[in-house]
C-alpha cells in the first residue's frame, strides 16, 4: 500500500492554489475509511453515513483554509465528523417526532432490518446496545471501543473534559453491560 504523504506536506500543498485539488484528495483518500467506519458506528446506514461523510468532507473543504494545526489534522476532522454525526441523529429524531420506546429506536429496527441480524450472537446485542445509548455517549463509546482513542484526545475531538469522558464512557459500559445480560 501507497506511503501517504504527512499532514504537514498536505496542508502546506492545499494552500497552493496549483495543488489545492490534489491535496485535498490525498488528504480525503487517506481519512475516508476511518473517518466513514466511525460515522457508521453513529448513524449506522451504509447510505446515511455516506451522506454523513460527503457533508463532513464538504465542510473540510470548505474549511480547511481556516485550520489552524493547534490539533492534528484527523482530530480536527473526527470533531467535524463526530458533530455532523449528532446533527444528522438529531435530525432523524425531529422526522420521526412520534413517540417511540427506547426499546425501538429507528436505529435499532434499521439493526433488526439487516439481512444478517442475528439477535443471538452478542456481537449484534452489542451493536443494539449501542444504538441505544444517548448520541454523545454512543460518540464516546465508539471513539474510545473501536478507535482506542485516548481520552486526552478525545477531549479535543468533543470538546469536553477528560474528567466528563471518563464518566461518560463508565456510564455507556454499564448500559451496555445491562443489557446485553438482560436481554
Amino acid at each position: 500500500m501507497a506511503e501517504h504523504p504527512d499532514d504537514k506536506e498536505l496542508l502546506l500543498q492545499f494552500k497552493i492554489e496549483a495543488t489545492r485539488e490534489l491535496a485535498y484528495t490525498a488528504i480525503v483518500k487517506k481519512y475516508q475509511e476511518k473517518l466513514y467506519w466511525h460515522i457508521r458506528r453513529m448513524v449506522v446506514d451504509h447510505e446515511d453515513a455516506n451522506d454523513v461523510l460527503q457533508n463532513m468532507f464538504i465542510k473540510v473543504w470548505k474549511n480547511l483554509d481556516n485550520f489552524r494545526e493547534d490539533s492534528q489534522l484527523y482530530t480536527w476532522m473526527y470533531r467535524i465528523a463526530t458533530n455532523e454525526s449528532l446533527t444528522f441523529l438529531e435530525q432523524q429524531k425531529k422526522r420521526s417526532a412520534i413517540s417511540i420506546s427506547d426499546d425501538d429506536s429507528p436505529m435499532s429496527n434499521k439493526l433488526v432490518a439487516d439481512k444478517d441480524f442475528d439477535g443471538n450472537k452478542l456481537e449484534w446485542k452489542l451493536q443494539l446496545a449501542i444504538q441505544r445509548l444517548p448520541d454523545k455517549q454512543k460518540a464516546v463509546f465508539n471513539l474510545r471501543y473501536y478507535e482506542e482513542m485516548p481520552y486526552e484526545e478525545m477531549s479535543r475531538v468533543l470538546e469536553t473534559s477528560e474528567g466528563a469522558l471518563k464518566a461518560s464512557y463508565h456510564h455507556a459500559v454499564k448500559k451496555i453491560e445491562d443489557f446485553i445480560l438482560n436481554h
